[in-house]
């Protein structure tokens, strides 16, 4: 996250807080080839969390509290951060004041302990450390824990949406659907790096990090979340660097953005992005030209755009660079096919609108012949009878 963005912000803090409310958000390994069916430039941002609520439980809702007017007494209220009741928030121990909220960008380390609604433990993490807003947790503790006050420890109750979903999750151990109640306590916050002092190593592994959090989102069917990722880390390998950088450091860091392009790609395809994903396959050949897992989703992206031939064309090309690929033999194989029908069917149309050139040919040519057949046989019956009227002239002129 740039400084730019830091301060930008951190003016919208302040000026809610000229306002007199509440500051919410304003919410956005490389896949193997054969084992896929299918495979905005912008990174989608988180889920927009809107006006946030506050509710009394005693009133059920009925009245609003206003937070800020004794922020270090206790507080018993819950803050219904989206508004629609799915992702609540309640301050257990106040911290050190509104001004001491980390901002979208910076590094943060909490203790988390996670429970099903029942009450059943499911994880505890003592130092848990990640980028604010980038989408590297669940979306419940990415949203709150922007709402928490340094050392103020908070319990969070979050609807699945916002957790692990309709999958659930294997590690940690959710069940599908499932609810949580999460209790947060903000240890610190920290401003990020600065990438172009970051030393090449570390910046490889903050690439790889974040494109790894994007095959989670991926794998669980979240492709705008996934695109969101696989974009942070396209920044990184993109920037600038003041620091020295060897010839296979920078290999490295290539390798690292033509995987998160190619999987930028397959998120894209499911999305439906066609122009996208083709941007993002041209980008990715353009470091690696006979990337194959590049050219052939390249090869299927053309093909959903109706450009058969160049598409053939391209999956050609990664079947000469693997011949033993039984996905892309398929996948050609099916396109020859699809491309063969679609022209006969052009072809049947043509005729049908121009009707049948061949036939009309024909019957011209014979036409023609006949016409040529008449003009010979009266020119040699003309010339017989011109002959035959000389011939009795000469016999008579001697008689």
């Amino acid at each position: 996250m740039s400084r730019s963005s830091r301060l930008t912000g951190s003016s919208n803090a302040q000026s809610a807080k000229k306002n007199g409310r509440t500051s919410l958000l304003d919410s956005g390994e490389d896949f193997e080839v054969l084992n896929e069916e299918d495979i905005d430039d912008d990174p989608p941002p988180l889920e927009d969390a809107g006006g946030g609520k506050l509710k009394s439980e005693e009133q059920n809702g009925k009245e609003n509290v206003d937070t800020d007017s004794d922020p270090s007494g206790p507080v018993e209220e819950w803050l219904d951060v989206l508004g629609n009741d799915q992702l609540k928030k309640k301050v257990l121990e106040p911290g050190k004041g509104r001004d001491s909220r980390p901002q979208k960008g910076q590094n943060v380390r909490i203790h988390l302990k996670s429970f099903l609604t029942d009450g059943t433990p499911v994880q505890e993490q003592r130092d848990l450390c990640f980028t604010l807003g980038d989408g590297d947790v669940i979306q419940a503790l990415d949203l709150t824990v922007q709402l928490m006050e340094m050392e103020e420890k908070a319990l969070i109750q979050t609807d699945a949406k916002y957790a692990y979903g309709t999958r659930g999750s294997v590690d940690p151990e959710v069940p599908p659907n499932a609810e949580l109640s999460l209790e947060v306590e903000l240890l610190e916050a920290t401003d990020a790096p600065d990438l172009e002092l970051l030393p090449p190593v570390e910046k490889i592994a903050l690439a790889s990090h974040k494109r790894e959090r994007g095959n989670v989102h991926y794998q669980r069917g979240d492709y705008a979340f996934a695109i969101n990722s696989y974009g942070i880390a396209l920044q990184i390998t993109e920037s600038s660097s003041k620091v020295d950088i060897s010839a296979e450091e920078e290999k490295e860091l290539i390798d690292v953005k033509v995987k998160c392009l190619n999987n930028m790609a397959a998120s894209q395809l499911k999305l439906d992005h066609y122009d996208a994903a083709l941007k993002s396959c041209v980008s990715a050949l353009a470091h690696q030209p006979e990337n194959i897992k590049a050219l052939f989703r390249m090869g299927k992206v053309l093909a959903l755009q109706g450009e058969y031939t160049e598409a053939i064309q391209t999956l050609r090309k990664a079947l000469k660079l693997e011949p033993s690929n039984k996905t892309i033999h398929a996948e050609l194989s099916k396109l020859v096919k699809k491309h063969s029908e679609q022209r006969g069917a052009e072809q049947a149309m043509y005729k049908k609108m121009l009707g049948n050139p061949s036939s009309n040919s024909t019957q011209k040519h014979r036409a023609k012949s006949s016409w040529g057949l008449s003009w010979k046989w009266l020119f040699g019956a003309t010339a017989v009878a011109i002959g035959g009227v000389a011939l009795s002239v000469v016999i008579a002129a001697r008689n």
